[in-house]
C-alpha cells in the first residue's frame, strides 16, 4: 500500500469510527430521554435572571417587576422557561406549537410574564426538565403584580 492510499485508508477508518461514535451518542440520548405528556400551569419565566439571582431572589425575578427585563433576555436568546405554579419546578420550553424556534421565538416574547396552562410533553435528562408544548389552553395574562409587593425596581435589584 502506497502512503497515499494508507493516508486515505487511515481517514476512512476514523471517519466510520466518528459516525460509529455519533450514532451511538445519538441512540444513547434518544432512548435515555423518555417524554411524559403533562398539563402544567404556571408562569412563563426568564430562565436566567431566576436561576442565576443577579436582579435579586427568585420572587423578585418574575411578574410586573420583570417584565421588560424577561422580554430583553428572551429577545436576546437566554431560554424561557414555564414556573411551574403547582410546585416550583422549572421547564425549558423547547417549542411552542408547531413553532420549533427556542431562541428569540415571537410567540414566546409575546405571552413572557403570562401564567398559561400548557398540554405538551416532558423530557428529562439530567435533572433538567425540556417541555414541547403542544397547545396553550389557557392564557390568563400577567397576573403575577410584583410591582405592587416591592416597587417596580426591588431594592434587592443589582443590575
Amino acid at each position: 500500500m502506497t502512503g497515499e492510499n494508507n493516508m486515505h485508508a487511515v481517514t476512512c477508518r476514523n471517519a466510520v469510527r466518528a459516525s460509529v461514535m455519533a450514532l451511538l451518542l445519538f441512540f444513547n440520548v434518544a432512548f435515555a430521554a423518555q417524554s411524559e405528556r403533562k398539563t402544567i400551569t404556571g408562569e412563563v419565566m426568564d430562565t436566567w435572571c431566576y436561576v442565576s439571582q443577579i436582579m435579586g431572589g427568585s420572587d423578585f425575578v418574575v411578574g410586573t417587576t420583570h417584565h421588560v427585563c424577561a422580554v430583553w433576555c428572551a429577545a436576546g436568546g437566554i431560554p424561557v422557561g414555564l414556573l411551574d405554579k403547582s410546585d416550583g419546578q422549572i421547564y425549558m420550553i423547547m417549542s411552542n406549537g408547531d413553532d420549533t424556534t427556542n431562541v428569540a421565538n415571537q410567540s414566546l416574547l409575546d405571552i413572557q410574564s403570562h401564567e398559561i396552562t400548557v398540554q405538551g410533553s416532558v423530557y428529562e435528562l439530567d435533572g433538567i426538565k425540556y417541555l414541547m408544548i403542544d397547545n396553550v389552553i389557557d392564557d390568563k395574562g400577567v397576573i403575577n403584580l410584583t410591582h405592587q409587593i416591592v416597587g417596580i425596581l426591588p431594592a434587592e435589584a443589582s443590575p
